[in-house]
């Protein structure tokens, strides 16, 4: 099975820091970690069977979706060697209306 390097894109980086800050007002700095380090756990497996997902050419060619735990909803994208990570959107937010 092949293997590529999952990379984190500058929003994607960005909306997990969000998250935390949004987790932890709410539940407190414990929870947002514990949460934060299972979906960036969840999205580096995406090293193996990248090809998981959703195909949404429609948005953007080559963009894939993915679901963490019905409340995130993951768009990334993948080529030969690599996978890009670009945009985490919580539950709530229209991700097919925001940029990837």
């Amino acid at each position: 099975m092949k293997r590529r390097t999952v990379r984190f894109g500058p929003h994607a980086a960005q909306d997990l820091v969000e998250l935390y800050d949004w987790i932890a007002e709410a539940s407190g700095p414990q929870t947002a970690i514990a949460y934060v380090e299972k979906l960036e756990a969840f999205c580096r497996s995406l090293e193996t069977a990248s090809e998981r997902g959703q195909r949404r050419d429609d948005i953007r060619e080559g963009l894939r979706i993915a679901s963490f735990r019905r409340r995130v909803t993951i768009a990334f994208s993948v080529d030969h060697d690599r996978v890009m990570i670009l945009r985490l959107f919580r539950a709530g937010r229209n991700w097919e209306d925001d940029p990837v």
